[in-house]
This record gives structure tokens, C-alpha cells and sequence, in this order.
């Protein structure tokens, strides 16, 4: 399919309100090609406009959960009786729903008819032998910094329904709209083939987690433990018995480009791994070497909101030297400790919801003290089977962080694509 790809160097093009596109496309408002309606909710105090309601109703969070162009059903559902008396408009399946209100700009393609809220927008083609909905959620997909640029209010940005009626878009013929659309869903299955692949990873080690992590590798007498049954051979340990030192963060409101980095929230991901793709500077504290993190330093998420606080990570390697927030505590281990085992330990507890039952609220955030934290009792196997059971996991780790790579791959030539396939710098051989 991508064969038949070709460059436009000499192709000839023509300078419109949407840019610069081939001669043989037209451009139009969105109003000229779709029939653009507007949503509501009806009444929640009215339990006959929701009580079994088969209608799907769209929000914009419906469409933020999507990882494809097509929506099939909504969270949450109406009733007839509240289609009939509200005058929602009930667009046929083929039509496309955009997000113009807290979020704007997530679109999809409805597979069957359906009705939505306040915060989008409805685009019900008008003439089928013009418009191909799945060439125009691309289109759109690909605008929505646009959108959002469009859009005006100052307590949440919302899009309106004038600015995008008279939104000017591209017209290609429709032969190469549905070219286009066709290459572009063949990338995005791939992805979403990569995508299943990374969760049945995913799935796999949590699985290995709970097994290796509370029973061990081919133990057949076991104890009961003041935590729960642990293989005999085992110990059970508080925290403040296997660290050598823990530490918290600094604060730094400020940026400063030639400063140091300083790892926050935004780079630990749910999996308990680091990364690099943003990342700010700030000025250097006082005792800078304190604050250097090394191989093996494990990074406590001490402060947050609820359900983040107690997220970790194990610091391995970095391009350059790397502080901490004080977002974080930082743990490091006495020898006979692979900290890793430590970390699995902690996402389990995470992932249970155990860090935020037992942190201190403050406003808006949670807590965990060092001192609460240095108490945490956690089963510890003889350091050869930690080895062993690290060895065991860090291979799963290594099958998703090629899959994780194989994705970027296929992100990046989709970026590509949609930039020349949706602005005709490349055409289709038809």
C-alpha cells in the first residue's frame, strides 16, 4: 500500500487559507461539506431521561479513551423520552463527533447513530460522494492544535460553533480521501497490535510479580508471617534494617537553562521506569553531590495527589547527572538488597491502593512520611534468589521495552504520513 506512495516535487500546487496544497484539491468551510449540530444534557434530576437509557450519549471523555477513529458506545446512555423532549439531535452512524469544550479537539467516526453533550460538536456529512468521514477525522486529528488556537474563554478553552463552521479544510477527490484514510488505519492498526502486545506484557509481569515476589522460585515448605505466608527459607523485614540512606528532594520553582536537571513526576512512568523525553533545569543546590542520584537509587513519589502518591522508580543510567524534587524520597540500599526487588515490591502496594489508604491528607494532596515509610514491612528472599527473581522480571522488562521502541517507531511514520498524505506533499497512485 505505502508503494504507492509518490513524492510531489513536481507537482503543482496553489496557496489557499489552509495552505499550500495541490492544484487538483478544492478547499471549502466545514459548513459547506458537514451539517454541524450542537449537544446538551438533559436533566439528571429527570430519572426517566436516564433510568435504562439505550441512547449513547457522548462526552468528550468518551472520545479521550479511544484509540482508534471509530466510537461504537458511550458511557453513558439516554432514554427516547429524553431524546424527544430535550431536541437533541441524533446523528447518523458515519457522522463525526469533535471535542470542543475541556478538552478540545479529540475526534471519531460514529458506528452507530448517536446523540452527545455540550462539549462537542456534531459533523454530519453532507454529500457521501464528497466526504470520507475517515479521511476528515485524520484531517482533523492533525488540526487540533488549530482548534485549540480557535478557541476562546478564559476559565477552560471552548471552540464555537461559527469558528468552526467557517473553518476552511481541504477537499481532495474522494478516491484519494479514502486512499489516504486507508493507509493512515493500516499504521494505526499496527499500533494498536503493538499496543495489545506491550498489555499482554504487562499483564504477564504482574503476574510473575505476585508469584515470584510472595512465593519465590520452586519452594515447597513455606510460613506463616506476620505479612502473610512467605517461603521458609525467607525473611520478612522492615525498610529502616535494608537502607543506608533516604532522603528527600528540594524544591526549586525556578528554570535555569545551564542549571542541573531535576527529575519530577512527569518522568516516572506506572511501570516504575525513568524517562528522558522532557525535562527541566534548575539551579544547583548547595552540596550538589548530596543530591546526585546514582545507579540503583530508588525514587519514592513521598507527596501527590491521591492516587499518585507511592508511584516509584529505580534510577539506572542518564546522558547527565540528575537531582530529585522534593516530590520524592530517595532510598538506597545495604549490600545483599537488589533494589529492584524493593521497587516491584512498592508498585504492587501502589497498584493495590495501600499508599494512599494510609497517607496523611493535606489539601489537594496526600503524604507519606520517612518515618511511616521506614516502618513498611516487606518480605526479602536470600540475595541469589533476588538475583534470580530480578533476572526473571528485568527479561519481561526487556520484551516490552522493544515492543515500547517497536510503537515509537510506528508513531513517528505515522506523524509523517499524516504531514505529507493530509496536505497532498506526497500523492496516491490511484
Amino acid at each position: 500500500m505505502m508503494g504507492n506512495l509518490t513524492s510531489n516535487k513536481h507537482e503543482r500546487f496553489k496557496d489557499t487559507k489552509t495552505g499550500r496544497i495541490p492544484k487538483e484539491w478544492e478547499t471549502r468551510s466545514v459548513i459547506d461539506l458537514f451539517q454541524v449540530e450542537t449537544g446538551t444534557t438533559p436533566s439528571t434530576r429527570e430519572k426517566e431521561y436516564w433510568s435504562n437509557g439505550s441512547v449513547n450519549w457522548i462526552t468528550p471523555t468518551d472520545l479521550s479513551k479511544l484509540n482508534g477513529i471509530y466510537i461504537e458506545e458511550s458511557e453513558r446512555k439516554i432514554t427516547p423520552k429524553a431524546l424527544k423532549e430535550t431536541n437533541l439531535a441524533l446523528m447518523p452512524a458515519g457522522s463525526l463527533v469533535l471535542s470542543t469544550r475541556a478538552p478540545v479537539g479529540y475526534v471519531a467516526v460514529l458506528k452507530q447513530a448517536a446523540t452527545f453533550n455540550q462539549g462537542c460538536k456534531g459533523l454530519v456529512p453532507k454529500d457521501h460522494d464528497k466526504v470520507c468521514p475517515e479521511f476528515y477525522y485524520y484531517l482533523f486529528t492533525s488540526m487540533k492544535s488549530i482548534l485549540q488556537n480557535l478557541s476562546g474563554g478564559s476559565t477552560f478553552k471552548e471552540l464555537s460553533k461559527e469558528k468552526l463552521k467557517n473553518l476552511k479544510i481541504p477537499l481532495p477527490p474522494l478516491p484519494e480521501q479514502r486512499k489516504i484514510a486507508e493507509i493512515l488505519s493500516t499504521v494505526d492498526d499496527a499500533i494498536q497490535k503493538v499496543n495489545e502486545a506491550i498489555q499482554r506484557t504487562e499483564r504477564l509481569k504482574r503476574g510473575l510479580m505476585q508469584k515470584l515476589l510472595t512465593k519465590g522460585i520452586g519452594h515447597k515448605e513455606f510460613k506463616d508471617s506476620e505479612i502473610g505466608r512467605i517461603p521458609k527459607e525467607w525473611e520478612v523485614v522492615k525498610l529502616q534494617d535494608i537502607v543506608s540512606e533516604i532522603k528527600n528532594g528540594f524544591a526549586s520553582g525556578k528554570r535555569d537553562e545551564n542549571g542541573i536537571v531535576q527529575i519530577r513526576m512527569n518522568n516516572v512512568t506506572t511501570d516504575g521506569r525513568l524517562t528522558f523525553d522532557s525535562y527541566i533545569k534548575v539551579p544547583p543546590p548547595e552540596n550538589l553531590e548530596k543530591w546526585i542520584l546514582k545507579p540503583g537509587d530508588l525514587l519514592f513519589n513521598n507527596t501527590n495527589s491521591y492516587d499518585l502518591v507511592g508511584k516509584s522508580a529505580i534510577f539506572e543510567t542518564a546522558p547527565f547527572p540528575c537531582t530529585f524534587s522534593n516530590h520524592f524520597t530517595r532510598i538506597r540500599f545495604k549490600e545483599g538488597v537488589v533494589p529492584k526487588i524493593i521497587l516491584w515490591h512498592f508498585l504492587m502496594l501502589w497498584r493495590r491502593g495501600y499508599f494512599k489508604s494510609v497517607a496523611i491528607r493535606h489539601v489537594g494532596q496526600s503524604a507519606v512520611h520517612t518515618q511511616y515509610l521506614l516502618r513498611l514491612k516487606i518480605p526479602l528472599p536470600p540475595l541469589p534468589e533476588q538475583r534470580k527473581i530480578a533476572e526473571i522480571l528485568s527479561t519481561v522488562d526487556k520484551k516490552s521495552e522493544l515492543e515500547r521502541k517497536r510503537k515509537e517507531k510506528l508513531e513517528h511514520i505515522r506523524r509523517g504520513l499524516m504531514n505529507d498524505l493530509l496536505t497532498g506533499k506526497r500523492r496516491i497512485k490511484l
